[in-house]
């Protein structure tokens, strides 16, 4: 089939195209004249077909944006691309292109019906994101390698699955594997698959289906504590608190601190720093589970003042309908008074009263809309005030847990620098037993010798 579009001159999906596209497959008889005359915006197509056009790549497809169904069998197409904003699609015909590669259907996340029937793709892949995905025909590519039928595992509402005239189709096992690592599946390759080809499908491939479960759980588990993981982290950001659970603060402080390395093999000194380590992982935490709970309040703060304003919307809206119906009620009576009335004076009033009562309802409708924004606006500033308050609060609390970090590293150099001129005095002496390295021991007398003459370490 591709062969024969090969001898026409590709086309273009251009406007004048699709603007007859739409307009053949448009509706018909009244309602098809109507359309004509008006014209069919784009965006409320909701079925395409663009078949045997000989195109050569897909384009212009944008304005579609509440597309269901795409038709673009029988082409010359060469690559997937030009779909992003097709997102409502649930039915793509890719049939008879000359496509070597799936890609290009990362937004397409609703599609449930996938053609790519008679093309040139060697691998089945780019897939993940189609969760919605029931049908699958890929029959009459170039599919070799029977590994990728393992990774349509992870489509589950899979049902319908094609793979006829692919080399893999030819092997001798090919029906009972598929049938094995795709337990779900109900058709293949347009054949119901029966219960008994399923037990022994089942029978067949248990060792190496028990395995693949084994490493798939495993897979899974890493992936729901990685997920876990993000998601305690994400919350921690937004109470920016963020990594004050533990050690990490402290660590960070002494990564990269080689010379305070050094000191930590003066006597005491290795006690000395644990004891601090600890009392500061104390304080962290004291800012994490406050930060925490300070982040709940500011998240109740926030749901209430939502509730509060859909609330006041909902209420404004309600009143508004009220009056309108209220009006529409009035009018189509005044409606049937004005076409029974003969007289036209009698006409002409009753159609001044009807201009007074829609100015009546544009003032009160216009009266409903400053009260919502005058609610609206106190609503805000309640809630302005309240978060201020909150965040003021917090920063303020956080500052006095910071500055304890701030004494407790104070106090922390005062005790290593005590150990140290004293263990530079005995390295001096000679009266220090301790192993030392060569270059601490050369730091020592340096050290010392400027204590001696500025007083200071």
């Amino acid at each position: 089939m591709n062969q024969l579009h090969n001898s026409m001159e590709p086309r273009v999906m251009d406007d004048d195209m699709l603007k007859l596209a739409v307009a053949e497959q448009g509706p018909r008889e009244e309602a098809g004249q109507l359309a004509k005359q008006e014209g069919i915006l784009f965006k409320d197509v909701l079925s395409l077909q663009l078949d045997f056009q000989n195109i050569l790549r897909i384009d212009n497809l944008w304005q579609f944006e509440n597309l269901r169904k795409l038709q673009l069998d029988n082409n010359i197409i060469e690559r997937i691309e030009g779909l992003e904003n097709l997102t409502h699609l649930v039915w793509l015909d890719l049939s008879f292109n000359n496509i070597e590669a799936i890609e290009g259907l990362d937004t397409l996340v609703n599609l449930e019906d996938l053609s790519l029937f008679n093309n040139r793709i060697s691998k089945i892949d780019s897939l993940d994101a189609l969760v919605k995905l029931q049908v699958l025909s890929l029959g009459n590519n170039q599919i070799g390698n029977m590994m990728n039928v393992i990774y349509l595992r992870r489509f589950k509402c899979l049902r319908t699955l094609s793979l006829s005239g692919n080399p893999i189709s030819e092997t001798e096992d090919y029906k009972m594997f598929i049938c094995a690592y795709l337990p779900d599946l109900v058709y293949l390759d347009f054949r119901r698959i029966d219960d008994h080809m399923k037990e022994q499908a089942e029978a067949k491939h248990q060792y190496s289906m028990d395995e693949l479960k084994h490493r798939e759980n495993l897979m899974q588990a890493r992936l729901e504590d990685e997920q876990a993981r993000r998601a305690e982290l994400e919350k921690h950001k937004a109470a920016f608190v963020e990594h004050l659970n533990g050690s990490f603060l402290f660590d960070s402080m002494y990564t990269e601190d080689v010379e305070g390395k050094k000191l930590s093999y003066l006597p005491g000194v290795s006690e000395l720093l644990e004891a601090y380590k600890d009392k500061f992982v104390i304080i962290c935490l004291n800012i994490f589970e406050y930060g925490l709970k300070q982040h709940e309040k500011r998240k109740t703060e926030l749901d209430t003042f939502n509730e509060c304003v859909h609330e006041a919307i909902q209420e404004n809206q309600e009143q508004g309908k009220y009056k309108i119906a209220k009006f529409e009620e009035k009018y189509l009576l005044s409606l049937s008074t004005i076409r029974e009335e003969s007289e036209v004076p009698n006409i002409e009033k009753k159609i001044v009263e009807c201009g007074e009562d829609i100015t009546e309802l544009f003032n009160v409708l216009m009266m409903l809309e400053m009260q919502l924004v005058e609610q609206l606006e106190e609503t805000i500033n309640l809630f302005e005030r309240n978060i201020i308050d909150l965040v003021g609060l917090f920063i303020e609390n956080v500052q006095s847990l910071m500055a304890q970090c701030r004494d407790l590293e104070n106090h922390h150099h005062e005790k290593l620098l005590e150990i140290s001129i004293n263990t530079l005095e005995k390295i001096v002496k000679g009266e220090l037993d301790e192993d030392l390295p060569d270059d601490l021991r050369a730091i020592g007398f340096q050290k010392f010798n400027s204590v001696g003459t500025s007083g200071t370490f």
